[in-house]
C-alpha cells in the first residue's frame, strides 16, 4: 500500500457529517419556536455555520469505490471529532450563552460523553439549548462515526478504518459479519433502549421535556442533566432506580445485548467481561454501602439507594444522587477506581474498559504462575477464547499510556494551583468521560471556576479519553499527513 492519504475523500466524509449535524440542529430549532424562547435565531446561525461547512468539505471531496486506508480512516475520525465539536458549540456562543473556550468545552464534554459543565446556573438556559447539551451526548455515546456508518449505506464497505480508529476495547469482535450491518443493529438497539428510558421516566413522574433530556444522557452514559442538582433534584427513589438500571444497561456491551436478543440470556453467563461488570458494581456498592452506614451512620435503605446509584453512575455516567464529596475518604477512594475503569468495551460508557481490567489482572495471574511452573504452558482465555499475544501487548500498552495520560493531566493541573487530589480526581474523571469529580468539581460544583488554562487542558484530556488514545497519538505524527504510506 504506496498511497498518498486521499484528501478527496477526507473531505467528503467531514461535509456528510456537516451536512448530518446542520439536519440534527433543525430539532431544538423547532423546540426553540414551539416554546417561543427566542433560541430560534441561535440555531438559524448554527445551521447556516454547519451547512456552509458542508458545503465547504463536500465542494472540495470526492466519492471513490476503493477501500479506505488506515491513514484516511484515523483522520476522518479524529478531523471528525473536532469538526463535530467545533460546530456543536456555535448555538453556546451564537446565542451568548457562552464564551468561546467555555463553549468549546461544554461541546466536548457534551459529545464525549463525560457531562462535566461549566454553566453554573441551568435556570435561566432555553429548554432548546438544554435539548442540544442532551442530544450532543446522544449522538456521541455510541460514537459520531458509528452513527454515521449506520445511517449512510454507501459508506459501510469502506468504513472499517474508521470504525476501528473510533471504537474503544481490546479486542475488535463484530456481531455481524459486515459492519454496516452490525452498525446498524447497534443503532437500533440504542435507539431502543432511548425510548424505553424516555417511556419509563414519563411514567415516574418526569414531565415531558426533562424525560427526554435524562433519556439521551442517561442511555448515552452522559451525564447532563436539565437541573443544577442532577437527579438529586428528583429526591425520587422510582426515577433513582431507573436510571440506575438504564446506567448498567450503557455501561454494558451493545453487541453482547443483540447476542442476548437472538440467543438468550445463557449468553450472558459465558461473557467474562459482563460477569466481571456486574462484580465490581456489586462489589462497590457492597462496600459503599458498609462505609455510609459505619462512617456516616446512614439507616440500610439510604446507604443502599445512595451507593447503588452513585457506584454505577460513577463507572457509567456522572449523574449525581447525593454529595458524594463528604462522604469518607474510603468511599470516595472507591469511587475514583471506578472512574478508572469505565464501562465495557462496545458500551457507551468510557474509561479503561472492563476487559482491559481483566486482561491485565489474567495476565498479572499468569506471570507469578510462570514464575512457579516455569515448565508449564499458561494460556489466558476470555469469553472462552484463548486470547492472542498481541492482546494482551495491546492491553498493557494502552494502560501504560492512559495512565501516563492521567499523571500528565494531573500534574499540569497541580502546576495551574489545583489541590494535588482534586488535580487527579479531575484527571481520572476527563479521561474517563465521567464528568463530576472532587473538591472544587465534586458533586455539588461545576468546572466553570477553573482557569483558561485548565480548561484548555481538560478539552484534550475529554477528547483523548474519548476515542481511542492511539488514534489521537497517530494523528500527532506528521507522516500521517504527507501521506508517506508505510502502514
Amino acid at each position: 500500500m504506496g498511497d498518498h492519504m486521499n484528501f478527496k475523500i477526507v473531505s467528503l466524509f467531514l461535509g456528510r457529517i456537516s451536512l448530518a449535524e446542520t439536519g440534527v440542529l433543525l430539532v431544538p430549532l423547532f423546540l426553540g419556536l414551539w416554546d417561543g424562547d427566542g433560541s430560534a435565531p441561535v440555531f438559524v446561525i448554527s445551521i447556516v455555520c454547519c451547512f456552509a461547512a458542508a458545503a465547504f468539505f463536500l465542494s472540495g471531496g470526492e466519492a471513490r469505490r476503493q477501500k479506505l486506508t488506515a491513514q484516511e480512516g484515523i483522520a476522518i475520525t479524529g478531523l471528525g471529532w473536532i469538526l463535530a465539536t467545533a460546530l456543536g458549540m456555535v448555538p453556546y456562543v451564537a446565542g451568548d450563552y457562552l464564551g468561546f473556550l467555555d463553549g468549546i468545552f461544554e461541546s466536548i464534554s457534551g459529545f464525549t460523553g463525560t457531562g462535566a459543565t461549566v454553566i453554573s446556573d441551568l435556570t435561566g438556559l432555553p429548554q432548546s439549548i438544554l435539548l442540544w447539551r442532551s442530544m450532543t451526548h446522544w449522538l456521541g455515546g455510541l460514537g459520531i462515526v458509528v452513527i454515521f456508518i449506520a445511517l449512510l449505506p454507501e459508506s459501510g464497505q469502506n468504513s472499517s478504518y474508521i470504525y476501528n480508529a473510533e471504537a474503544a476495547g481490546p479486542t475488535k469482535e463484530r456481531v455481524l459479519p459486515r459492519l454496516q450491518d452490525m452498525t446498524k443493529v447497534l443503532f437500533e438497539i440504542y435507539s431502543t433502549f432511548t425510548l424505553l428510558a424516555f417511556s419509563v421516566f414519563l411514567l415516574c413522574g418526569m414531565d415531558f421535556i426533562s424525560a427526554l433530556n435524562h433519556a439521551l444522557s442517561t442511555v448515552s452514559a452522559g451525564g447532563f442533566s436539565t437541573y443544577n442538582e442532577s437527579a438529586a433534584y428528583f429526591d425520587n427513589v422510582a426515577i433513582e432506580g431507573w436510571m440506575t438500571f438504564f446506567m448498567i444497561l450503557a455501561g454494558g456491551n451493545f453487541g453482547l445485548y443483540y447476542r442476548v436478543y437472538h440467543k438468550g440470556f445463557s449468553v450472558l453467563r459465558s461473557n467474562t467481561e459482563f460477569k466481571a461488570y456486574m462484580l465490581i458494581l456489586l462489589t462497590a456498592t457492597v462496600l459503599v454501602l458498609l462505609d455510609l452506614m459505619y462512617a456516616h451512620e446512614l439507616v440500610f435503605f439510604d446507604a443502599a439507594r445512595y451507593a447503588a446509584f452513585q457506584v454505577v453512575s460513577i463507572e457509567t455516567t456522572g449523574f449525581v444522587s447525593a454529595d458524594y464529596d463528604q462522604w469518607p475518604t474510603f468511599s470516595k477512594i472507591i469511587l475514583l477506581g471506578l472512574m478508572l475503569c469505565g464501562g465495557c468495551a462496545g458500551s457507551t460508557a468510557a474509561g479503561l474498559k472492563v476487559s482491559r481490567v481483566v486482561i491485565l489482572i489474567r495476565s498479572v495471574k499468569a506471570n507469578i504462575l510462570h514464575l512457579l511452573y516455569p515448565k508449564h504452558v499458561l494460556e489466558i482465555h476470555m469469553n472462552g477464547y484463548m486470547l492472542h499475544e498481541n492482546t494482551l501487548l495491546r492491553a498493557g500498552q494502552y494502560f501504560f499510556v492512559y495512565i501516563l495520560f492521567i499523571a500528565l493531566w494531573a500534574l499540569l493541573l497541580a502546576w495551574d494551583g489545583i489541590e494535588i487530589f482534586d488535580a487527579v480526581g479531575i484527571s481520572v474523571s476527563t479521561m474517563g468521560c465521567v464528568g463530576p469529580a472532587f473538591g472544587i468539581t465534586g458533586a455539588t460544583c461545576t468546572y466553570a471556576e477553573l482557569s483558561t488554562f485548565a480548561k484548555t487542558v481538560l478539552c484534550f484530556s475529554m477528547l483523548i479519553g474519548r476515542l481511542e488514545i492511539f488514534t489521537f497519538l497517530a494523528m500527532l505524527r506528521p507522516g500521517l499527513w504527507r501521506g508517506k504510506n508505510t502502514w
